[in-house]
């Protein structure tokens, strides 16, 4: 790894003046050139690789995952002519602060996928290699999206989501190590506790009051720790109804019209609001939408066979939001219990009608956040 200060790595690269000529060589001759820069990200370190218009590898080098290492990339890629594209990995993870960087900078950003394994087989693992797979999958456009560059209100609505679901899984593990240390306790407890409601039971919980003198008796310790449980649980779900609370009033500023939409709530608004992002023009309608959220059905024909299969990719996580929604439209909605009664009268299984419904659903969200996104755009 050269110094951030070190001058360009690629004065071997520049035309070389014919004999006896006596024009001297400018920077207006790099200017000329077109490069393609492709990034490893790391969390550390991000190794930075440039190629040619016809792929050859012109240089790479590492930088630093600082302020000054993203303003050093920056400056080394431009000093090696006009930088066509620039092709990051894990613009969601490691790479996103360089992904902004040089967005705001006028750089054409794009996020490219790692490598296959069968590639990997074929050609080793280093950040040379990636980094320069990643400038060169830019010249075929394979693997090549629109980056998530989480600089905008979406980011925020992602953020808390991650904080309230943190702690929605810390209530739940500490109520299910309460249930379990209540399985096992002594039977004068157990028969105190037996049959209580949830909310009874953490008060009950909560209002031990053990002899820390005679921890040894298990009766005494397993109050005190049946208290601290019912304790943890309680202040995560404050926590949790607090964040979604916040939640709810920013997703009402920012996607009104997908927060409306029959059967979604805070939680699986926002999980379909993020699977998005800032950047909405990265999806051309909802066919790619629902291709996203990994709803739309993947063709499997061969031959004289014509058939379809079930897409397990996409963003889960905006798949699951859309099957709690549907769920939820089972229960409440005539108009999905009506369809469901048609479909199974045809012959079609409750699993095939969920992921119909589940179609159908991705394309009124995805107009409900056409709409929302546009509302945005138009009051910026």
């Amino acid at each position: 790894m050269t110094g951030l200060s070190d001058p360009p790595q690629h004065a071997q690269h520049l035309p070389i003046p014919e004999k006896g000529s006596t024009r001297p060589m400018t920077s207006s001759l790099v200017a000329l050139a077109v490069v393609y820069v492709g990034v490893d990200t790391h969390a550390d370190t991000h190794h930075v690789a440039i190629v040619n218009e016809h792929g050859k590898k012109l240089a790479d080098r590492e930088f630093p995952t600082t302020a000054a290492g993203y303003a050093a990339i920056e400056r080394w890629i431009t000093s090696f002519g006009r930088v066509a594209r620039i092709g990051i990995e894990g613009t969601g993870s490691y790479g996103v602060e360089l992904a902004r960087y040089l967005h705001e900078h006028g750089h054409d950003v794009a996020e490219v996928a790692r490598p296959n394994r069968r590639l990997r087989r074929a050609q080793g693992k280093t950040d040379t290699i990636d980094a320069y797979a990643a400038a060169r999958r830019l010249l075929d456009e394979s693997g090549v999206t629109a980056p998530k560059l989480r600089n905008g209100a979406i980011e925020a609505v992602r953020a808390l989501r991650v904080a309230r679901h943190t702690a929605v899984k810390a209530s739940t593990a500490a109520l299910n190590a309460l249930r379990g240390l209540i399985t096992t306790s002594p039977e004068t407890l157990r028969s105190q506790l037996r049959g209580l409601s949830r909310a009874k039971l953490l008060a009950t919980c909560a209002a031990f009051r053990p002899d820390t003198g005679h921890l040894a008796d298990p009766v005494h310790a397993t109050k005190l720790a049946l208290r601290s449980l019912a304790a943890r649980v309680k202040e995560a779900q404050d926590q949790a109804d607090q964040l979604e609370r916040h939640l709810h009033r920013l997703l009402k500023q920012v996607a009104p019209n997908t927060l409306n939409v029959f059967a979604l709530g805070p939680d699986t608004a926002a999980a379909l609001v993020i699977s998005i992002g800032d950047n909405p023009h990265r999806l051309i309608g909802e066919a790619a939408f629902a291709h996203l959220c990994g709803v739309a059905p993947i063709p499997a024909s061969s031959g004289k066979t014509v058939r379809h299969r079930l897409h397990r990719g996409g963003d889960r996580q905006a798949n699951q939001a859309l099957h709690v929604a549907v769920i939820v439209r089972l229960r409440y909605d005539q108009r999905t219990r009506d369809y469901v009664a048609r479909r199974t009268a045809e012959g079609k299984t409750k699993p095939e009608i969920i992921r119909c419904l589940k179609r159908y659903l991705a394309r009124e969200v995805f107009q409900a956040l056409r709409t929302d996104f546009r509302t945005s755009a138009s009051a910026a």
